[in-house]
Parts: structure tokens; sequence; C-alpha cells
């Protein structure tokens, strides 16, 4: 796809009120049952913001991140959160998002302890597609079962920031308020995503994706980590 897109990474504080409507207004043709507060709350809650915009310097896509450090285990480690995080059809397949989503994340939390974890939550294959693409280890992955350390951490990051919203026994979090399903048409899972095997098992692990069910995933953000495309676009 041959489009112009630009990315940058900001911090939350540095955001105008002209970027953060441009923001609102993609949340909203997004996902059913928006609310400006819903999205408000998960914007202030965030450290830095992605933006990515076209050639007009329209803003096209955003993710938006949260970095701390926290202890499981009796282990500090640095956790990376993502929360929303959108961008125009017309613009699929482009590596703009995820080219400034690392770099992004990298530059953050240099000095940060480490290792350092990405806490990311998927109602939408497309989403969760993007561990694949960067990260040679995942979980939960359709190729091996979560090592229990693992499952360890990403249960206790899930229940300190979900609380009783997350089912370890599914690994999904289930948002009793302010559940927002994306709307109909938007990444819809076809017979032909299906042959997919990562959408495959997204699908099966989170039955209830299209009300708006999170699948609770991590990775380790560490270039030893990285494909060799997310290599690239840490480049």
């Amino acid at each position: 796809m041959d489009v112009e897109l630009r990315g940058e990474g900001l911090p939350r504080s540095e955001l105008t009120g002209a970027e953060i409507e441009a923001m609102w207004v993609l949340f909203q043709e997004h996902y059913d049952q928006a609310e400006r507060a819903i999205f408000q709350r998960d914007l202030d809650g965030k450290d830095w913001v992605i933006l990515v915009r076209d050639a007009e310097e329209q803003i096209q896509g955003f993710s938006t991140l949260a970095l701390y450090q926290t202890t499981t285990a009796g282990r500090p480690h640095s956790v990376v959160y993502s929360g929303d995080t959108i961008i125009r059809p017309e613009f699929w397949g482009t590596p703009e998002l995820p080219r400034t989503w690392i770099k992004t994340v990298l530059k953050a939390s240099d000095g940060m302890v480490q290792p350092l974890y990405w806490l990311l939550i998927s109602a939408g294959y497309k989403t969760y597609r993007f561990l694949p693409i960067c990260f040679k280890q995942f979980y939960p992955c359709c190729t091996c079962p979560t090592p229990p350390e693992v499952q360890a951490i990403l249960d206790q990051l899930a229940i300190q920031r979900f609380g009783s919203d997350y089912s370890a026994e599914t690994g999904v979090t289930r948002f009793r308020v302010g559940a927002t399903p994306l709307r109909a048409g938007i990444a819809e899972v076809t017979a032909e995503r299906l042959k997919d095997p990562h959408v495959a098992f997204f699908v099966e692990r989170n039955p209830g994706y299209a009300q708006g069910d999170e699948l609770v995933c991590l990775a380790l953000v560490h270039p030893s980590n990285f494909t060799a495309a997310g290599r690239r676009l840490a480049r």
C-alpha cells in the first residue's frame, strides 16, 4: 500500500485539544457504545500517545501507552500497557503504527527496570496479530502452551489492572462497565481469516470478542525477542 504516513510518540501531557478531538472521532468510528467519559478515562490513565498522520497532517490512527514498574512473584520489572489502538481501515497493512510503537516504547522505557513486558488486551484479531508479526515469543499462542512462570506474571498483572473483571480461568477480561465492542464491519472474522492459525486461536480463546471481551496477552519487549520484522521496525 503506497501511502505517506508519519507516526510520532509524545507524552500524554503534550496533546492539544484538537488532537484529542481527532482521536475521539476515530474512537467513535470504530467502537459501539462509545462514551466520551470512557475514552477520556483511558486516555487520562496513560503516559504516552502515538499519533499517525497522513500527508495532510490529519490523524488517521493512534495508540495510548502506560509505562510503570511493579513486582510479581517478588521480582521487580517494568510494564507497558496498551490502551485504545486504532487505525482507519484504508490504512490497514501499513507499518507506521507498529514502527512508531516499538520506537516509542524503547525510548520511553530507557532507564526503567528490566525485564520489560508488554501487557496487551485484544478485542479484535488485528490487534492480536501485532504479536506474531513483532515477537518471537508471546502468550497465549497457538504454537506452544504458556509456561507456568509466565502465566503467573500475566495473571498477576491482569488482576492488578482489571481486578475481578479478569478471569484467570479463561484469560479474558470482561468489563462490567465500559466494554466497547468493535462496530460491525470492523475487523470481522471471515472463513478466509480463520485459515490463519493465529486468528483461529484468538477466536477460540476469546469467543466473546464481538461483545467486547478482551484476551489478555504478554510479550517480553527486548531486541532478543523481536522477529526479523520487529527488528526492521525498531530500526
